[in-house]
């Protein structure tokens, strides 16, 4: 897929407040500081579309950003950041919840996981929600180029395993890089089958 042109359309704490044209939505979350912004901007070659920030927890709302007037890319709030504090937190965790369980343009999910960490538990209880909740969704490493090649590989087969105590089959993965530009074809190439095959 190529992206010929990239805007943001609108901020909302309130799915119901989101646009009403009926486009596919593929949204993208994660805990605080995964990576979200960086990975936004590096997919739509759009330095600065997204704001990413060093400070954890910068993204509070739900952000419309239409692709090529095709399909919207929404920024979802990173969760489980620790200094907003138990209102704050609850606070996030609706707007996430009800946009995930009630916003019907919602296609595909995208779930960002920092590749360096072991698996969290605040992220392997998330996935599960999403099964519970019939999401479809798909796990994106981020921070590739953060660790050598064998690291990467004994850390993700760390994730596999573990989710392979709950789950009969594995969402589909992806390996991103936004330093590097690496995963970009892949991630955009899987939205662009999901859109042919809706289209079909």
């Amino acid at each position: 897929m190529i992206i010929k042109s990239a805007k943001f359309v609108i901020s909302n704490t309130d799915y119901k407040k989101c646009p009403e044209d009926g486009k596919l939505e593929y949204a993208f979350i994660g805990r605080s500081n995964v990576g979200k912004s960086s990975l936004i901007n590096m997919l739509t070659n759009h330095h600065g579309l997204a704001m990413a920030s060093s400070k954890p927890g910068k993204t509070q709302l739900i952000n419309h950003f239409l692709i090529n007037d095709e399909w919207y890319l929404v920024d979802l709030p990173g969760y489980g950041y620790a200094q907003r504090g138990k209102e704050g937190r609850e606070q996030i965790r609706k707007i996430i919840d009800s946009y995930i369980q009630y916003r019907a343009e919602l296609t595909n999910l995208f779930l960002l996981l920092d590749c360096r960490h072991a698996p969290q538990k605040i992220d392997l209880e998330f996935m599960q929600w999403l099964g519970e909740e019939g999401v479809p969704f798909a796990i994106i490493f981020t921070k590739t180029d953060k660790i050598s090649k064998s690291k990467l590989k004994e850390n993700v087969a760390v994730y596999i395993d573990k989710l392979e105590e709950t789950w009969d089959e594995l969402p589909p993965i992806f390996y991103t890089s936004s330093e590097h530009k690496i995963g970009r074809d892949e991630v955009l190439d899987y939205i662009e089958s999901i859109n042919e095959s809706i289209e079909r």
